[in-house]
């Protein structure tokens, strides 16, 4: 029999007499410790302070968060530890909210109305798991994915019961430590055996990461016809046919997701983006909308979100002006990103480019032309520039707006920093003609890949020479700086420089301004702490 004597216990619901209810079952099992919570937000601060063993957690909380977005946060700011044992509790019956608590894989689940055997029964299960599976969890909150393999093979080996839960936190290790050709054995071996839904997305995510989009067609496909309500298998599909630029078929996708679990904030995300790419605006407003309102509780709220529902909101009434309803929505939306957001004026730029268009088509040019000028200020005094993405949407709005030189401007810097991008140059390429910032960046771009070749054949004097001359004509472009900085890296590990060590912090100082976003950001970060150790 299980002591749940030192256990510590906390109960969130917003029904005071259901908190009562609940601790009074736990104190005849014995449970000394027990705290209440009837918001998401006083639990999550309550996890800041104290270490629960287990947290029974009613899924619809009211106004607020909701028990998925609070678990979603434990885990995002890591305050839950791999021991600890989650139950989502939930009188909701409805698929949208059984699957949505669900899809955010809790430990248990529990449904309204239980009474004290019902709750013991399914607490002693899971303790029982999480005590076999001590090994692999004491592991996981050391971040320690080699250990995670070994302990798998070692609860394997003394408790095969847990086998299906030890395999597939040995899949989560290997995938961790890149070792691809092992985790591609382990779960076809799985599949073979007995084709677990979770062995299934995983082996199809694989496949799209690694670029094998036929492979991770074929076993997407083949899984949603053995689990026609697994949301996950359709995401899937909806990212492999994206992958092959067949939009409309990727949104069809999404949207049978969507049928089966309506309520995932960043599924929703995905088809608002995909609608509006395919012109679809009407289905666009409804998934950003929806993902608007899935967000305001939410750990992962977007602002993506919000300038989508309004760009979207302003693109669906055509050439004709936006009705009065829909002005006041645009407006509304956008000065909620205006508050959440205040303190990023990449946001506030395009927020004033969406409002602008929108005034445009309703015939307030004066309007629209003090927006547009605030933004080009703010543009002026940015920190760090847009992202690829998003340079090429705003010099779209700029041109569209009727300011060609601001939008040209923008795209010279697009390409400057972004140019060695083949697809990118291909984008700037068909919002512009202009030679200077089609052509500027040619001479450096073929010195960049000469150093390329000389670096791959270690002749890392040549490849330093060939990338400082590709800089020199564009400062800005982060390959080029990262580049060079790696290859005087190279030279300061064998042979420690003061100059070449400053010139190398000079290198990442001038791409300090590359987005989060980039996804070279992480090799930025690298070479900064590696020229911050020498």
């Amino acid at each position: 029999m299980i002591d749940y004597s030192k256990k510590r216990f906390l109960v969130v619901d917003d029904f005071s007499e259901f908190r009562t209810s609940v601790t009074g079952m736990l104190r005849l099992m014995a449970v000394k410790q027990v705290d209440a919570a009837g918001r998401g937000e006083d639990a999550i601060a309550m996890c800041r302070n104290t270490a629960y063993d287990v947290i029974l957690h009613d899924y619809n909380l009211g106004a607020g968060k909701n028990g998925q977005q609070v678990l979603e946060e434990l885990h995002h700011a890591g305050l839950i530890s791999p021991h600890c044992i989650f139950v989502m509790c939930t009188a909701e019956s409805s698929q949208a909210m059984v699957m949505s608590a669900l899809e955010c894989e809790p430990d248990g689940y529990l449904t309204k109305p239980f009474n004290r055997a019902s709750l013991q029964q399914r607490l002693d299960k899971l303790v029982e798991r999480k005590l076999a599976l001590k090994p692999i969890l004491d592991a996981q909150a050391k971040h320690d994915d080699k250990a995670v393999l070994a302990a798998c093979d070692q609860v394997m080996e003394s408790n095969k019961r847990f086998a299906p839960q030890c395999l597939r936190h040995k899949a989560a290790a290997l995938k961790a430590l890149r070792k691809h050709a092992e985790l591609e054995a382990l779960l076809a071996e799985l599949i073979a055996d007995r084709p677990m839904p979770w062995a299934l997305v995983m082996l199809g995510n694989h496949w799209l990461e690694r670029g094998e989009l036929d492979k991770a067609e074929d076993v997407f496909s083949s899984a949603a016809s053995q689990f026609p309500m697994l949301p996950a298998l359709f995401d899937g599909l909806a990212a492999v046919h994206a992958a092959r630029g067949a939009s409309a078929k990727a949104q069809e996708y999404l949207e049978q997701g969507l049928r089966i679990s309506p309520n995932s904030l960043q599924r929703q995300h995905e088809m608002g983006k995909m609608a509006k790419a395919n012109g679809d605006y009407d289905k666009a407003v409804r998934a950003f909308r929806q993902a608007v309102d899935l967000g305001r509780n939410s750990q992962f709220r977007d602002p993506e979100n919000h300038l989508g529902l309004a760009s979207s909101l302003n693109e669906q009434t055509g050439d004709a002006a936006p009705g009065g309803k829909v002005l006041v929505e645009i407006r509304q939306t956008l000065d909620d990103l205006g508050k959440a957001w205040k303190d990023d004026p990449k946001l506030a730029v395009r927020a004033n480019l969406v409002h602008a268009s929108a005034l445009i088509k309703s015939g307030d040019k004066a309007t629209a032309d003090k927006l547009v000028a605030d933004a080009s200020a703010k543009m002026a005094a940015l920190p760090t520039f847009f992202s690829a993405e998003t340079a090429l949407e705003v010099a779209a709005q700029l041109e569209q707006l009727g300011h060609t030189e601001s939008a040209e401007s923008v795209l010279a810097t697009c390409a400057e920093m972004y140019g060695d991008d083949s697809k990118i140059m291909d984008a700037i390429a068909s919002q512009t003609s202009n030679p200077d910032i089609l052509n500027a960046g040619v001479q450096a771009q073929a010195l960049n890949r000469e150093g390329i070749k000389a670096y791959q054949q270690q002749q890392f004097p040549q490849a330093l020479d060939l990338f400082r001359q590709a800089r020199d004509l564009q400062p800005r472009n982060i390959s080029f700086a990262l580049n060079t900085s790696q290859s005087l890296l190279r030279v300061l590990l064998a042979e420690p420089d003061p100059q070449l060590k400053a010139e190398c912090e000079a290198c990442l100082a001038q791409v300090n301004n590359m987005p989060p976003t980039d996804h070279r950001h992480g090799r930025y970060e690298k070479l900064c702490k590696t020229v911050a150790g020498l």
